[in-house]
């Protein structure tokens, strides 16, 4: 699989990154932790050496997910995690990332973000400059390699850059959810930013294995998704109906299809999860998918019956 240059540094990704929220278990049902260690590993013998976790997703438990699955090759693989916006001051930065790091059995990560802004799920507003500097010193350390935001708005984004080097933003992305597209997509592009979309399948709307009258089980924190409520959802049928077609052409399945759209987009990669080693090898396949100009603008407009009556609120969830 090619390798991307994330942002200005020298670390290289690929193109799909392994998603790992689910490995964490809290928030979703049906996990195992041996089929997400299979998933991880599997994702990794196809091509996808770049992995996303993040303190938060079970408290801990997913990096030590992703630690199991691959420090016998963590040489080859590319480490993201995320320090949490509860712990945002100067010393909470540094406790965390040792945290992570002992979590992720490794003495450094490729990239460190702050996955959400300070105030955020009524957090202690902490000035950003203190976080960076923080960031930055761990940077300096060795601890971590290159510095991250996530959930930014442009705004946040560009005051981030003024305390130091910021080389990729990781907001929700995918065909059905664009606001990133007007908002920070022009700044990453200008500053050579890297993104890294997550939600990149829309939670899994975009695979089209959830019928009209789809139901999520008790503790799924998808039933509280936007793009699966009311006249939303039924809107994204009738797009998937319309990109049923050229996936078929395409001899891929819808999810791979939405991939491919998606990495073809300026400066943006994506984060796909996987509850199994199948799907994970198959999220792989997307990269081999060689979309045409026009085929590109044909999935824009189908995806935009969708986003167009989407409010300008990047947040996916009514939490």
């Amino acid at each position: 699989m090619e390798q991307r240059q994330l942002g200005q540094s020298d670390v290289h990704i690929t193109p799909i990154l392994m998603g790992t929220w689910q490995a964490g278990k809290k928030m979703w049902v049906g996990i195992e932790d041996d089929q997400s260690i299979q998933a991880i590993r599997a994702a990794f013998e196809a091509g996808i050496t770049t992995v996303d976790t993040a303190e938060i997703y079970g408290e801990g438990h997913s990096e030590q997910i992703v630690a199991k699955a691959l420090s016998d090759v963590r040489d080859q693989v590319v480490y993201a995690s995320k320090v949490f916006a509860n712990h945002l001051k100067y010393e909470e930065v540094i406790t965390a990332c040792d945290r992570s790091l002992s979590n992720l059995q490794t003495d450094y990560l490729d990239l460190y973000q702050i996955h959400w802004p300070s105030g955020s799920f009524n957090t202690q507003l902490v000035p950003l400059e203190e976080t960076m500097n923080a960031l930055n010193h761990l940077k300096q350390q060795g601890k971590i390699r290159t510095i991250g935001v996530s959930n930014f708005s442009r705004n946040q984004l560009e005051e981030a850059s003024q305390y130091g080097r910021i080389d990729s933003l990781q907001p929700p992305y995918s065909l059905f959810w664009r606001q990133v597209e007007t908002d920070a997509m022009p700044y990453c592009i200008e500053n050579n930013i890297s993104i890294l979309a997550y939600s990149s399948l829309a939670q899994g709307l975009l695979t089209g294995k959830c019928d009209r009258n789809h139901q999520f089980a008790e503790g799924d924190h998808r039933a509280k998704n936007k793009l699966f409520q009311a006249e939303n959802y039924q809107r994204a049928q009738q797009a998937l109906d319309q990109l049923r077609p050229i996936a078929q052409a395409h001899h891929c399945t819808l999810a791979q299809l939405s991939l491919a759209w998606l990495i073809a987009q300026p400066q943006t990669n994506a984060i796909a999860g996987a509850r199994n080693a199948t799907q994970a090898t198959a999220n792989a396949k997307a990269t081999e998918i060689k979309l045409s100009q026009a085929e590109i603008q044909t999935i824009d407009a189908i995806g935009r019956q969708v986003t167009d009556y989407l409010d300008n609120n990047p947040v996916m969830w009514n939490w």
